[in-house]
């Protein structure tokens, strides 16, 4: 990806239904349980790396000693540096002990991160805010062990002041800041209802039912409570994914089902989606149910999860983007008037390269079409020179972009900062016949288009094609996202800025004013969620005149070979996805209500000239 844009989070979730007993005498190891919490997180660090934590809680327990045990970090290798010094502390033990690994009872009581119940968290700040404080889990203690929690997930809201007022709580400056804070102080409200009812014996599926209605966004959460109870949860409307597996010896959550399926070295229909709005509950005992929680609604799955966030190495998600690939193909093959013998194909790394195979192929279906098409026409009149010609035509596939380097352009000065940022990648020299090849490389979306113009075309403009097309396997991003994804702010995309230009060049920016003025009333009345009025923006021009708009604002000044921008449209996408339809940051259509409040509150914030989030 070009642009890269942050998302949060990750999570892995185990609770180990054996005494550790037994996985040391199948495994070889007492700390199976904390190896696998390593491997599921580690399977999942492209969804954090800005920090992480793990939580973990102890089964019976004698009072007085402690059950719940949390440690974060925000070291630059934040997973490795937690399990880092979970193994300096049993080499400590091993100092007095040697074989103390042999001994599960006295790892358990020694070792605070052997516990029963495990929870992991990675991390990326979508606030900007990336001090170890605001690393998951977050963990409320109580003498209560039933009122004990710790709490990650992999989510935004945006009704965080809203939740605080449902429960008459004053929250403090740093709970402020924090949708986790407001997550977890509404569902230990109602545990500790729960608890006081009923001591030690809570029903989280009654805490759960009571609190999950009341979040506006999209999340998964787990959550571990002193009593030994347990619990991953989900959205109604399934914006964010969460996957599960169960067999005799654990029950696994996590946030991305390849992660699962390499860590357990499981099938994939071993694996199962958790659906939205349910939670999977595992009770002290191991007795484990899947629960509806509240009521589901339409399924809105995120579709960024499909064309970029999640693993290509899920077998469906691989599918789905070689389908985003191909679906392209048709277009790509119309604007360079099907000239594929002057055309060369390539991706900007790394997260497109799946898409680029199936644009490829794509291409390849065509080229095979038109040979087919060539031997017939020749009858019984076949020239072996000719015919050994037509077979060795192939696509033209080059690995033109290369990324070089992550750049730290803090220590510049302004004045040479898009001098550095023009070498995060490199070129392959002497790959295109100078004025004569169209180049064509695809990415999986365009954000801010900063990237691209700064670095990737005038580096792609240094091999001096005959013309630079830049395909999107993704749909133009035109919204802010308000449900995990650190897109909020209007003026940051290109394809909004695209608009404003054209509003510009056609006298139409009265337009603005308009808006600005009908939003402003949306506010005043406290209707800012009632509908989507940012629609206006791109009402007048069609997707090819703003995907023109963009090709020249992602043009450098001192670059004179033509740029063309093409887009995934909206019906392929779908496609594509079909199970993710989630599509709020292309078409505006957002499933909650919080969607329609962010997005307006975010142009008022552009028109206003406050750089800050909608939410």
């Amino acid at each position: 990806m070009s642009d890269e844009i942050k998302h949060e989070c990750g999570l892995a979730y185990i609770r180990l239904l054996k005494p550790f007993s037994y996985y040391l005498k199948k495994y070889g190891t007492v700390m199976y349980g904390i190896n696998k919490l390593y491997l599921l997180m580690e399977k999942q660090h492209n969804r954090g790396q800005d920090g992480a934590g793990i939580a973990a809680v102890k089964l019976d327990v004698e009072p007085g000693y402690p059950f719940l045990h949390r440690t974060r970090s925000n070291a630059p290798q934040p997973i490795a540096d937690i399990f880092f010094k979970i193994g300096q502390e049993v080499h400590e033990l091993e100092k007095y002990q040697p074989d103390v690994r042999e001994y599960p009872g006295l790892m358990k009581g020694h070792l605070p991160f052997m516990g029963e119940l495990l929870l992991g968290h990675l991390r990326y700040g979508t606030q900007g805010r990336n001090m170890v404080e605001f690393c998951h889990p977050f963990i409320k203690r109580n003498l209560s062990p039933g009122k004990n929690i710790a709490l990650a997930g992999n989510f935004n809201l945006v009704n965080t002041e809203e939740l605080f007022d449902l429960i008459n709580m004053d929250p403090g400056e740093f709970q402020k800041q924090s949708d986790l804070a407001a997550m977890l102080e509404v569902i230990h409200h109602f545990l500790s209802r729960e608890d006081d009812a009923h001591p030690n014996e809570a029903n989280i599926i009654n805490v759960l039912k009571k609190a999950t209605p009341l979040f506006d966004g999209g999340y998964t959460i787990g959550g571990l409570l002193g009593n030994g109870y347990s619990f991953v949860t989900r959205d109604a409307h399934g914006i964010r994914p969460a996957y599960y597996f169960i067999d005799d010896e654990v029950v696994v959550a996590a946030s991305e089902r390849a992660s699962i399926r390499t860590t357990f070295n499981v099938g994939e229909n071993e694996v199962f989606e958790l659906p939205p709005a349910h939670a999977l509950i595992v009770d002290d005992k191991g007795g484990h149910i899947i629960e509806k929680v509240q009521e589901p609604k339409q399924r809105r799955a995120c579709s960024f999860e499909r064309i970029y966030f999640s693993r290509g190495s899920d077998e469906k998600i691989y599918r789905e983007r070689i389908a985003l690939g191909n679906h392209l193909s048709q277009r790509v093959l119309e604007n360079i008037n099907y000239d594929l013998k002057n055309t060369i194909f390539s991706y900007i790394p790394n997260t497109a390269e799946v898409a680029f195979y199936g644009l490829v192929k794509g291409m390849e279906d065509y080229l095979n079409q038109r040979k087919v098409q060539r031997i017939l026409s020749w009858g019984e009149n076949v020239d072996p020179d000719a015919l050994q010609e037509l077979m060795n035509r192939k696509i033209r596939q080059e690995k033109i972009a290369i990324k070089d380097v992550k750049l730290r352009t803090f220590i510049t000065e302004d004045s040479n900062r898009n001098e550095m940022v023009q070498h995060v990648y490199d070129i392959t020299y002497g790959t295109v016949k100078r004025d004569s090849d169209t180049l064509v490389v695809i990415d999986d979306s365009i954000v801010r288009g900063t990237t691209l113009k700064e670095s990737i075309v005038r580096m792609l403009a240094r091999l001096y094609p005959k013309k630079i097309i830049v395909v999107s396997s993704a749909p133009q991003i035109r919204y802010p996202d308000c449900y995990g994804i650190d897109m909020s702010k209007l003026g940051d995309f290109i394809a909004f800025r695209a608009a404003i230009a054209l509003l510009k060049e056609r006298n139409m920016l009265h337009c603005l004013d308009e808006l600005y003025e009908q939003c402003k009333e949306l506010q005043r009345n406290n209707q800012l969620h009632t509908e989507n009025l940012v629609r206006y923006v791109y009402k007048p021009f069609t997707t090819e005149e703003i995907s023109n708009k963009i090709a020249e604002l992602i043009t450098p000044a001192d670059v004179n070979i033509p740029v063309q921008v093409i887009y995934q449209t909206i019906e392929d996408l779908h496609d594509s996805c079909p199970t993710n339809t989630g599509d709020w940051y292309f078409t505006g259509n957002y499933p909650t209500p919080g969607g329609n409040r962010v997005v307006n509150k975010a142009f008022i914030n552009f028109m206003e000239g406050k750089n800050m989030r909608g939410y």
